[in-house]
């Protein structure tokens, strides 16, 4: 008898920051994220998540890799509900939302170490496209 093929369960995009505790800090305040757990002594690993999404980071002087060269795309269903939102905590948003040319409307959010999140959802079909 064959053993069951194994399923993916989630995933963890895993950031490598300065400073732990102030991106978690960061990411409650600013993104809207819980934080899930802080590991060490002190702390060189943790962990937030929001919905779906889980996000785990890493101190840069516990691994060979640089700080701030991460990105995500984290797909939401009411992308300018979230601009406004993160807009309103003060988060570094670089443009606001738009309808890009590969079917999506989304908008970038730096943070402290300079990891990408990009946030988007399928672009409205708009009527001379739907027509076409």
């Amino acid at each position: 008898m064959m053993a069951p093929a194994s399923k993916f369960c989630a995933a963890a995009t895993l950031f490598v920051v300065n400073d732990v505790l102030e991106s978690v800090a960061h990411y409650r305040d600013l993104l809207g994220f819980a934080v899930v757990f802080t590991y060490g002594e002190p702390v060189f690993y943790g962990g937030v998540e929001r919905d779906d999404v889980m996000i785990h980071f890493q101190a840069a002087h516990r691994t060979k890799r640089t700080a701030g060269h991460g990105a995500v795309n984290v797909f939401v269903t009411e992308v300018d509900a979230l601009h406004a939102e993160l807009q309103s905590r003060g988060a570094r948003i670089l443009q606001p939302p738009g309808d890009r040319p590969y079917g999506m409307r989304d908008f970038d959010v730096d943070d402290l170490d300079g990891n990408r999140l990009t946030f988007g959802m399928e672009a409205p079909v708009s009527a001379a496209e739907s027509a076409g």
